[in-house]
């Protein structure tokens, strides 16, 4: 197993949900990264939708090295060099294309690739990616559909992100499959852009509180 797999495992075990991050301005990096870190996150998504999505990266894992930052919304080769030379310590994708894989030259075990069936991810093992995305995993089958692929693929371990809530969260969190969750409402968009790092500190600890 890489060192990167180890080290998202071994932070994932003490917080296994992921704030899936839109940052308009990377002058809220630290402070959110710090209100994060209060919180007891250990990993953070910040995803490339917003034109300060790289600085943010960097900014963050300045202002909190403790913290395991990755690039998410990682869609190309120009995605995967701007993110790693930013500083990002994985990568993560909605899915995977020909092209994408291509540019990994070998990085597979970086990469978190969206998947959304049973073929995708078996795909996916055999190409050498060793943890997944489900993805948007309310649309593909939530709970259910992790408690099903758990049975035919028990080596396989899943992110779920998109269309989860915070009452879905110990739900998922109870599947043997299921090593971390994402959300982007954990520091919803308007929240980091409005400041309200008390407000992201005191949802993720709640979320925390159970796991």
């Amino acid at each position: 197993m890489s060192d990167i797999v180890q080290k998202l495992d071994a932070a994932a075990k003490k917080a296994p949900v992921v704030p899936v991050l839109v940052v308009d301005s990377a002058a809220s990096a630290a402070p959110l990264a710090q209100a994060l870190e209060a919180a007891g996150v250990t990993i953070a998504e910040v995803t490339l939708r917003t034109a300060d999505g790289l600085k943010v990266i960097e900014a963050m894992r300045k202002a909190a090295p403790g913290l395991i930052v990755g690039a998410g919304t990682v869609l190309s080769g120009r995605d995967v060099e701007a993110a790693l030379a930013a500083g990002a310590e994985f990568l993560v994708s909605p899915g995977m294309s020909p092209g994408l894989r291509a540019a990994l030259g070998g990085r597979e075990q970086l990469m978190i690739p969206g998947v959304a069936t049973a073929s995708e991810a078996m795909t996916r093992a055999e190409e050498g990616f060793r943890r997944l995305k489900l993805f948007p995993a309310a649309v593909a089958g939530g709970v259910p559909a992790l408690k099903s692929l758990a049975g035919p693929l028990p080596h396989l371990k899943f992110m779920p992100t998109g269309g989860i809530t915070e009452g879905d969260v110990v739900s998922y969190l109870a599947q043997p499959n299921v090593f971390a969750v994402g959300g982007s409402w954990i520091a919803s968009q308007a929240d980091i852009a409005a400041g309200n790092w008390d407000k992201i500190t005191g949802i993720a600890k709640r979320l925390l509180a159970p796991a």
